[in-house]
């Protein structure tokens, strides 16, 4: 047989006192090793008509684990590119709407916050909260 399949087998359990099998339960293997990890059992293995379907399955893996390394999935909820803006008070509400219509001029005279406003579209990048007050309520507004 063999290196890389014989390599397989030992990862598998099948070969007994050949090598250490790798502990898995101790956590998850960062991409760049996993990445590291396919990379070496792909020069190792033999490249004829037998390999070729491992080979590709192979090839495969390592282009989902590079494209997971250039955008992390966002399955985690709270993870990812945003705005980030801390919760406070009793709620939340945000401002939506076209360009230039007073959303920031409303932000600006609803709650004294400075939120800047301009004769050009876009002029608020990035989210501007500020809290209305009302009848002892606490009201967070997001620009």
């Amino acid at each position: 047989r063999s290196l890389a399949s014989l390599d397989s087998y030992r990862r598998r359990g099948r070969v007994r006192g050949c090598c250490k099998p790798r502990d898995r339960a101790s956590g998850a293997m960062g991409i760049l090793e996993k990445i590291k990890d396919i990379e070496l059992e792909m020069s190792r293995t033999q490249k004829n008509k037998a390999t070729e379907g491992h080979l590709g399955i192979l090839k495969s893996k390592l282009a989902k684990l590079r494209t997971e390394l250039l955008a992390p999935s966002k399955s985690g909820g709270g993870e990812g590119d945003g705005f980030e803006v801390s919760k406070y008070g009793h709620g939340r509400v945000a401002l939506i709407g076209f360009p230039s219509v007073g959303k920031s001029t409303l932000l600006t005279q609803l709650t004294g916050t400075d939120s800047e406003a301009a004769a050009y579209e876009f002029t608020t990048l990035t989210c501007i909260p500020g809290v209305i007050h009302y009848n002892d309520a606490k009201i967070q507004l997001l620009d």
